[in-house]
């Protein structure tokens, strides 16, 4: 298995009566540790009680934590969780805290260099500068490129996402940002199956998946597609759910799985996450049974 390394926010979602450790970046390599073993994980963090509560999470998970660093100035990332009657979550993210100013430093080069095969990014992450260029300054080495998109409120501009799409070798998005990398960068009249084609040619994307929340995910590879949708009863909330999808989408891609087989994982896992409160499972057997069946 390739080593993944991904690089991003990690900040505690806030619920009404509760908060779960979040942050796409995280979330996805979290994941990708449980099931493969391994991965790195590049971030930031505030010197106050939740940058201590991260700390002690990875120390209590096994996370590798070498990587993240330490802000004196910034506080720790926070996104505060509004539910709607289909405990679908909009959010308000804190803005001017740690995961915006990842500095670039040379351990970070040589984890880059050494250590690893993919890397994974998105788009929160890098509305502010600094660690956009951080997360730029690594793009078009020899390596696999993930990026999930996952816009968030109005944290990007068109070129930032162009940017984005034109680094990845595989890009994962909803279909409400397809509906805006449509309008932005293509400029067509939309089509559930032409668009993505066009993005995947336009953009020399090896693979790419669009998901539909309960209504599945389409992965796209050349002149193929696969439709796969799964019916999940008992839905707690929808928190991560795509981080989850992601994961096993990228592993899936690193392992050379066929679309049929990464869509079906990707989405079973997924359905697992949907049935807790918050993005991360800490329950093993989930892992230690999806560990099995990706390394089949």
């Amino acid at each position: 298995m390739n080593t993944v390394t991904s690089i991003g926010e990690i900040l505690y979602d806030i619920f009404p009566e509760s908060k779960t450790l979040g942050g796409a970046s995280f979330n996805f390599i979290f994941h990708v540790i449980k099931l493969t073993g391994k991965g790195n994980f590049v971030s930031r963090i505030g010197q106050d009680e939740c940058g201590k509560q991260i700390l002690e999470f990875f120390s209590e998970n096994n996370l590798p934590d070498e990587f993240i660093q330490s802000d004196p100035v910034h506080p720790t990332g926070e996104s505060i969780a509004l539910l709607d009657a289909d405990k679908v979550p909009s959010w308000e993210i804190k803005t001017a805290v740690a995961y915006d100013y990842i500095e670039m430093k040379d351990e970070i080069e040589r984890l880059i260099k050494e250590n690893t095969d993919c890397l994974y990014f998105g788009t929160l992450a890098q509305r502010n500068i600094t660690t956009r260029e951080t997360i730029h300054h690594f793009f078009n080495k020899d390596l696999k490129y993930f990026c999930d998109l996952n816009i968030r409120q109005n944290f990007y501009t068109k070129d930032l996402i162009e940017d984005c799409i034109k680094a990845c070798s595989i890009l994962k998005l909803n279909i409400e940002e397809l509906h805006l990398v449509n309008t932005l960068l293509l400029n067509k009249n939309f089509d559930t199956y032409e668009t993505p084609k066009r993005l995947l040619n336009e953009y020399s994307i090896e693979r790419l998946c669009v998901t539909y929340g309960d209504q599945g995910a389409i992965i796209f590879e050349g002149n193929l597609n696969s439709h796969y949708k799964l019916k999940v009863d008992n839905v707690v909330d929808t928190v991560g759910a795509g981080d989850a999808y992601a994961a096993v989408f990228c592993i899936g891609y690193l392992n050379g799985w066929d679309i049929e087989k990464t869509n079906e994982l990707a989405s079973n896992f997924a359905g697992e996450i949907v049935k807790i409160n918050g993005a991360l499972s800490q329950d093993p057997s989930l892992y230690e049974k999806y560990k099995e069946l990706v390394n089949e």
